[in-house]
């Protein structure tokens, strides 16, 4: 990486060079590149995270309280053109998403954070300019990892998939725990880092730093397009 890319990173000036060197030092960060056959799973990417347009996120917690606003509508067009590109190579795309929870499967989810829970029927669809077409896969989820509960496992399988690039919502909560399930089945794992959104600017950066220290490759999304072209 350059040094004028290495300005660029989202964590600088969040996550300071001390605690950053310290994780270099301990060999933390190494690149895992891509396979031969990547899927994309887009995550959550519903109404209910960026509400209906773009606006800033004070407004858009008035139409839905989950919304991140603005940051959501800032990675749509990134996600959007990255789908195009698998759609290109005809490679998979997997949808994880939140569907709307039954009394008796709110679980924790429904104490610890009850304004998940209260999203109208037009919170849980998707987003137009990145809904799913025919021939997309489709996992409804109950928890935030995509793994946790759902047939994605032998999905992948079947497809022979060896790589997964993970975009969608939010970056600290079901982008990261799918990252980690991800690399815990010993998939390589890329994070476009302006494919991801969060509430929290801040959590938003110290997870991406996190990630990129133990369990993915983040970059922004011209990088990822390029380790994406063919050999």
């Amino acid at each position: 990486m350059t040094e004028k890319q290495d300005l660029m990173r989202p964590w600088d000036g969040i996550v300071s060079r001390k605690e950053q060197n310290a994780y270099s030092a301990a060999g933390l960060g190494k690149p895992l590149g891509v396979g031969q056959h990547p899927a994309l799973l887009v995550i959550d990417v519903q109404y209910r995270t960026a509400g209906t347009r773009s606006m800033p996120y004070e407004q858009a917690t008035q139409e839905f309280g989950t919304s991140c606003g603005e940051a959501a509508w800032n990675a749509i067009p990134h996600i959007s053109k990255l789908m195009a590109r698998f759609r290109q190579m005809n490679q998979p795309v997997l949808f994880p998403y939140v569907s709307k929870k039954t009394l008796a499967d709110q679980g924790r989810v429904s104490e610890k954070s009850p304004g998940l829970m209260t999203a109208s029927d037009l919170g849980y669809e998707f987003v137009a300019e990145v809904a799913p077409l025919d021939g997309d896969i489709l996992l409804p989820k109950k928890h935030p990892s995509a793994f946790f509960g759902t047939p994605l496992v032998s999905y992948l399988i079947n497809l022979g998939i060896d790589t997964l690039v993970v975009a969608g919502c939010s970056t600290s909560g079901c982008v990261r725990a799918t990252v980690v399930d991800a690399f815990s089945y010993n998939f390589r794992v890329v994070v476009p880092q302006d494919c991801v959104y969060d509430r929290s600017a801040t959590s938003h950066a110290v997870n991406l730093f996190d990630m990129a220290s133990k369990y993915a490759d983040v970059a922004p999304l011209n990088a990822v397009l390029e380790m994406l072209q063919p050999n």
